[in-house]
């Protein structure tokens, strides 16, 4: 996409969707109003206030880092997140509903806001900021503001016996991704957590047609494909075979 004007737009639309999407998960996950039985425990199933702590933080590193590009500094390390690890949910789980979804809203806020002003060579060009490691930039605020946050609203669904409100999350991420005019890698990962949820919910064959798309416009999630625990199943009834190589 050399339009920027538009790329912006889309990011803007991408990010919204995942707040929104956030949103709707604590409404619906709020005490009381969550099916009986599915107690939210730890690390092994995320309760819904952790896992958009969890992502606010991942967003308000973005906006770090694009606060970096604008004053020509070099923005902090951020490492890896141990997603299973006890230590690490503990440090999201206990916040307030309320409290979580007010961050959310104003991070999201400071994400979006901040695109205008970030150079369009900035946003597309990776040279401009050797930290980025060859990453556009663009693609790196859709991860984090979209791709990221929309998985783990998936899997808290999934993980709670409501595969349906899994799948159709994803599947409205597929369709917002086309309509906003997403460029190819972006829509590739769209369709990438479609087929991960679509995996998990024992849809072998749309999961397939789902992970096809998304490696034909994104081929660099080839290589996710190809550890991706949700894919296991494909992988071992060797149904990703051609897809890998």
């Amino acid at each position: 996409m050399t339009d920027t004007a538009g790329l912006r737009g889309v990011i803007g639309g991408l990010v919204a969707f995942a707040a929104e999407e956030e949103a709707i998960l604590l409404a619906v996950a709020a005490p009381g109003a969550a099916p009986s039985g599915l107690a939210d425990d730890g690390p092994d199933r995320w309760a819904a206030p952790a896992a958009i702590a969890h992502n606010t933080e991942f967003k308000h590193q973005q906006v770090q880092r694009l606060q970096a590009v604008l004053s020509g500094t070099m923005p902090p390390s951020f490492g890896d997140i141990d997603h299973a690890s006890a230590l690490v949910y503990q440090r999201y789980a206990g916040q307030p509903p309320g409290t979580v979804a007010a961050a959310s809203r104003r991070v999201t806020d400071e994400l979006i806001g901040a695109l205008p002003a970030i150079p369009d060579e900035d946003l597309t060009d990776p040279r401009r900021n050797p930290w980025l490691g060859g990453r556009q930039l663009w693609l790196q605020i859709i991860v984090r503001g979209f791709w990221h946050p929309t998985g783990h609203v998936g899997d808290y669904y999934l993980s709670h016996n409501q595969p349906e409100r899994g799948i159709t999350l994803h599947s409205r991420a597929v369709e917002t991704a086309g309509r906003l005019g997403a460029p190819a890698a972006a829509r590739g990962m769209a369709c990438y957590g479609l087929a991960c949820a679509q995996a998990r919910s024992g849809r072998a064959d749309d999961a397939l047609a789902a992970i096809r798309q998304a490696i034909s416009l994104n081929p660099e999630l080839r290589a996710s494909a190809a550890r991706d625990p949700d894919l296991t199943a494909l992988r071992e009834a060797g149904r990703l075979t051609t897809l890998l190589t």
